[in-house]
């Protein structure tokens, strides 16, 4: 199987795909669930509170950083995450324009 050819779709394509993959597990979405219930940021406790071990958690939340939908600041040897806010706020955006699509009365199939 090749690998996939991102060149060949549009930016908000690729953008849209990028971001369903943040919820393409569902441990991204109990830290991301988990960021909004707290409302500030999390020092460590992701690993009880989701019940994984570190290094799943770390690949996560590296996951999640990647796509800039959550942020983290080093506090002495722990990093500390939250949800950013405004790339958030930009990514509901770029879904609800896909999702807010609708289906034709046509009759196909």
């Amino acid at each position: 199987m090749g690998l996939i050819k991102t060149e060949k779709f549009t930016d908000s394509q690729n953008q849209i795909a990028r971001f369903a993959k943040a919820f393409g597990h569902p441990a991204r979405v109990a830290i991301i669930q988990h960021l909004f219930k707290i409302d500030t940021c999390v020092c460590g406790d992701l690993v009880e509170e989701i019940g994984l071990a570190q290094p799943t958690i770390s690949q996560h939340l590296k996951e999640l950083k990647n796509l800039d939908l959550i942020q983290g600041t080093i506090e002495g040897t722990s990093v500390c995450y939250c949800i950013n806010k405004a790339n958030w706020t930009a990514m509901k955006t770029v879904l609800n324009g896909f999702l807010n699509n609708d289906v034709n009365n046509n009759t196909c199939c």
